[in-house]
């Protein structure tokens, strides 16, 4: 099975690898879309690091068989799945996908025959980027760094 994940993967960690690990259990090859870095702009926040520079540190991750970067948000979003064909998609425990919509959208494509599954999440309190950053800066303000 041909299983599909999708994410930003900004500042890689430990929740990153855990989606990719469960997403590749679903299957036995796992293509990560990365997100453009247009995309990360108009739907979440300023990229910490370029969508290539991104894709190529997924790509080396031991789940990973395949790592491509994603349409920019002027290209219609399923678009891409012609070029990957999967059986699966996988959704991260904390992506704020509706099921329901996307699985809509797929069987209107003609897509239906394609799973949508959302895999469990990982109880660490760091396991989100925007996570990572806050604790950063508190730190930062704890222990007086950067003064």
């Amino acid at each position: 099975m041909h299983v599909l994940a999708v994410g930003v993967f900004d500042l890689l960690h430990a929740g990153h690898l855990h989606y990719l690990e469960q997403a590749k259990s679903l299957g036995d090859h796992l293509t990560v879309i990365v997100a453009h870095d247009d995309t990360v702009r108009e739907r979440k926040h300023e990229p910490v690091t370029s969508h290539d520079l991104r894709c190529r540190m997924v790509k080396g991750l031991k789940p990973v068989n395949d790592a491509i970067v994603g349409n920019p948000p002027s290209v219609p979003i399923f678009e891409i799945l012609d070029e990957i064909n999967p059986d699966i998609i996988a959704l991260g425990y904390d992506q704020e996908h509706a099921e329901e919509n996307i699985r809509s959208s797929l069987k209107d494509l003609g897509k239906g025959h394609i799973l949508v599954r959302r895999v469990e999440g990982l109880s660490d309190d760091l396991d989100g980027t925007r996570k990572i950053i806050a604790r950063i800066l508190e730190l930062r303000t704890k222990n007086g760094w950067g003064e």
